[in-house]
């Protein structure tokens, strides 16, 4: 079985890529909706919660995890791996990079929550893959609580949104780069602000591609997928359909 857990519902964008790359894999999704979100505690904090859903995880059979938060991997992922030597651990980090090697402009954008954006981690990212490429980071505070609470059409985000991305748009940057997993769910309204002058950068995909390559044998299971949160479960399950994701209903186990 393979572990991805998130902060909240955010990773479940990162898992939908996962069951598309792994039709067969059993998957356990973690949310610590206790404890959601992660973008304003401390480094500290955010590896305890770390470490212990990786126990967790792996106590439940888990072989492979998935670190499917950016502000977990930047504050964590390092002693999680430290902690389960015996398994892989794959994070999300922002895809600096690719936006980097994209960009006409030589200017790019980074979405991201508080802490990611005062990482270490996306300093190193951003030194060691932008070194030719003018990078803005944009801390958007409270938008991952809007997703979690399904506040998708809320009028105060979107006019929060646009105040955000249209001053980066008007400095040249033509790659944005989508710091957090709970920001994919907010892509239409990016993209209504976007529009042609930028391209979003997500890397669900290529997640679920280094998760694939280090499957092995785990590839090949039932499909069933396993639901847990550290706060109101049932609350995860019926945020499927609200996500556009109902097609991961039927794979519960």
């Amino acid at each position: 079985m393979i572990g991805v857990f998130d902060s909240g519902l955010g990773g479940l964008s990162v898992l939908a890529a996962l069951v598309e790359a792994l039709p067969r894999a059993d998957f356990a999704y973690y949310a610590d909706t206790a404890h959601v979100p992660y973008g304003n505690k401390s480094e500290a904090q955010i590896q305890c919660r770390v470490l212990a859903i990786g126990d967790h995880l792996a106590a439940q059979g888990c072989e492979l995890l998935v670190v499917a938060c950016n502000t977990a991997t930047a504050a964590a992922v390092q002693a999680l791996r430290a902690a389960h030597p015996e398994f892989p651990v794959v994070g999300v980090e922002p895809g600096i990079k690719p936006a980097a090697q994209d960009s006409r402009s030589g200017r790019i954008a980074v979405l991201a929550t508080e802490a990611t954006a005062s990482s270490q981690r996306l300093q190193r990212l951003i030194q060691d893959h932008a070194g030719q490429v003018e990078v803005f980071v944009e801390p958007c505070p409270g938008w991952a609580t809007h997703v979690e609470m399904l506040q998708l059409d809320d009028p105060a985000l979107a006019r929060d949104v646009r105040a955000r991305v249209e001053p980066l748009l008007d400095r040249g940057v033509d790659r944005i780069v989508l710091g957090c997993t709970h920001y994919s769910f907010l892509a239409p309204l990016l993209r209504d602000v976007v529009g042609a002058r930028a391209q979003l950068i997500d890397v669900a995909a290529a997640v679920a591609r280094q998760t694939q390559r280090l499957a092995g044998g785990l590839a090949h299971g039932s499909g069933r997928l396993q639901l847990h949160a550290s706060a109101h479960p049932e609350r995860l399950r019926a945020a499927l359909p609200r996500l556009h994701l109902g097609h991961l209903v039927p794979r519960i186990a």
